[in-house]
């Protein structure tokens, strides 16, 4: 029998490839991606986390096993403390203090996202909250595996490729999956097609995340 998992993976698949092939993405790898496209990325990335981990803590409230409730209760963590410290560096080489991180601005589609994912974690039950926060695991380690492959020129593009496709960071995601094979497993198709729904919706956030970045998006008025 197929893997819920892989089903969502099919689903996304005309996603994930306009993700590789995003300007922002190839531009890691072939040293073209503009140094301000990149900061603009992390800094978002950086007011990102602090409402992702929230949605993993919710996530660990809502676990109805106690051995989820322990893992996302740790990735929460891990989101806010580990992944901060990846930022700090790039900030440390930036000149940037924690006060202008905090002063920065949403930009419309991570403001759009994170919104997006809080509602999710707020209002549905644990699968579908699980279906939402999914594809920020997934596609990273994806995205991260394939640029592994090809390299890059800029040591701070490849401190973020080494990050993402380490064997530590591809044990955290096959947790998730895990998990998320596990849930559906008595769970009619009714029950299911709000978490692919909701897949589906946060894969085409990741790939508006890295075009905000590669644009500058900034508001229009």
């Amino acid at each position: 029998m197929t893997r819920f998992t892989e089903e969502l993976w099919r689903a996304i698949d005309p996603i994930f490839s306009a993700i590789l092939a995003h300007p922002f993405v190839e531009g890691l790898t072939d040293g073209t991606l503009p140094v301000e496209a990149f900061r603009f990325y992390v800094l978002q990335d950086a007011r990102y986390l602090q409402d992702y981990a929230r949605c993993l803590a919710i996530a660990a409230a809502k676990a109805p096993r106690q051995d989820w409730c322990e893992l996302f209760a740790e990735h929460a963590k891990v989101a806010l403390v580990v992944e901060r410290a990846l930022h700090e560096s790039f900030f440390q080489e930036w000149g940037l203090t924690e006060e202008h991180v905090a002063a920065t601005p949403y930009a419309p589609a991570n403001l759009a996202y994170t919104s997006y994912l809080l509602r999710v974690a707020y209002e549905r039950p644990f699968e579908e909250l699980l279906g939402a926060v999914l594809p920020c695991y997934w596609i990273y380690w994806e995205v991260g595996k394939h640029l592994e492959r090809l390299g890059s020129p800029n040591p701070l593009y490849q401190r973020w490729i080494d990050t993402y496709a380490s064997e530590e960071y591809a044990q955290v995601v096959r947790a998730v999956l895990t998990v998320m094979d596990e849930v559906v497993t008595d769970l009619p198709e009714s029950r299911r097609l709000p978490i692919r729904e909701h897949f589906i919706t946060t894969s085409r956030y990741e790939w508006l995340f890295w075009d905000s970045a590669w644009r500058l998006e900034t508001w229009p008025v």
